[in-house]
């Protein structure tokens, strides 16, 4: 009796220090497995955060490029991007030796996007491209708030620089100018954009030089023309001529770095030898036709008629924009043939097409 009796007692302990033992091993995986994973924090990486910049590039390096492409933005029939397009155009650009493009500015139809797809674009750049290109972001606005938040995305997604134009339709005072390129210019290396004939207001010098105290400067689109470019080349501020018929004076004549050019989308080997290879006025000569052509309707309506004549992008139209009108399409290829198909973007014969080609969206 006694030797079973301790059997028992023993087997009751035995089996009451398992459970409690069971229960301890229960609570501590527990426990584990709610604890923080703090190493692996520490290097995951968190996108869109204002204070973080995914291809930091100095703004000395911006400041040096001499060809910059306004891309533009293709689209599918039922108004969204055609990134296979897209990628094309870049790649393309990419061969022919030019150093940057805009993405989302004017020509790209920046103005006719939700700044999800403005920002999508970007980052879908820099991940394609990025290694290969300079990517700079239009993350303008005429309202400073929206310009902030934008190039916070833009610079958190990969761009390499920053495109400001000033405040449209509700225009500001020069102070309020100022005030606007000072919210942003922290941020990274920016371009502003003066077009006087799309803002209604002229960016005159002293607000650059204000802003110039900055060392994200980079340098300024300029498009009022040759004396204000020499003004600021004489005074050491970085410009890039926004008029393609007025770059190649620009540059061999009044010190403009290069050129932030539309023309290049169809010609990017023909501009850049006019941008890399010293003066050339035959070759200007040649190209002004179609760069006076490009510019006959407000951009990008010109480069969206010829890139689908091409036969590169699909005859896509985002309302407000339409195609020109036939006798102007007629032109375009007189146009190619005396430049020559063979220094153009694409591959196929370039056509006419009839007004029944194209295809209007009004909602996307």
């Amino acid at each position: 009796m006694y030797s079973q009796s301790l059997i028992s007692r023993t087997s009751a302990a035995t089996a009451t220090a398992t459970a409690t033992d069971h229960h301890r091993h229960r609570l501590s995986c527990r426990s584990a497995r709610w604890t923080p994973p703090r190493a692996a924090l520490h290097s995951i990486h968190l996108p869109m955060r204002s204070n973080e910049v995914k291809n930091r590039t100095s703004t000395d390096v911006i400041k040096s490029l001499r060809l910059i492409t306004a891309i533009k933005t293709p689209y599918l029939p039922d108004g969204r991007f055609d990134l296979e397009a897209y990628d094309s155009l870049v790649h393309v650009q990419i061969e022919n030796g030019v150093e940057a493009v805009i993405v989302g500015g004017t020509t790209g139809e920046g103005q006719l996007m939700s700044w999800d797809e403005h920002i999508m674009l970007i980052g879908h750049t820099v991940n394609c491209f990025g290694g290969s290109i300079k990517v700079i972001g239009n993350t303008g606005s005429n309202s400073t708030r929206e310009a902030i938040h934008a190039t916070e995305q833009g610079f958190a997604v990969g761009m390499h620089a920053a495109l400001h134009i000033n405040p449209y339709y509700g225009k500001t005072s020069l102070e309020g100018l100022i005030s606007h390129f000072n919210s942003v210019l922290p941020m990274g290396p920016t371009i502003i954009y003066n077009v006087p004939s799309r803002t209604g207001q002229d960016i005159p010098p002293h607000v650059i030089l204000s802003v110039a105290q900055s060392p994200h400067l980079a340098g300024i689109k300029e498009c009022v023309g040759n004396d204000r470019v020499a003004q600021y080349t004489m005074g050491d501020i970085v410009v890039w001529s926004g008029n393609d018929d007025q770059c190649h004076d620009s540059r061999w004549d009044h010190g403009a770095t290069g050129v932030i050019s539309v023309t290049s989308n169809l010609v990017p080997g023909l501009m850049r030898d006019l941008m890399f290879e010293g003066k050339n006025p035959a070759l200007n000569s040649k190209l002004i036709p179609l760069m006076e052509w490009l510019f006959c309707e407000p951009n990008p309506i010109c480069l969206n008629t010829a890139l689908a004549q091409l036969g590169v992008v699909r005859p896509v139209f985002r309302l407000p924009y339409v195609p020109l009108p036939m006798a102007k399409r007629i032109e375009f290829v007189a146009i190619v043939k005396e430049i020559g198909r063979e220094h153009f973007v694409g591959h196929k014969d370039v056509q006419v097409l009839d007004d029944n080609d194209f295809i209007l969206v009004s909602r996307y």
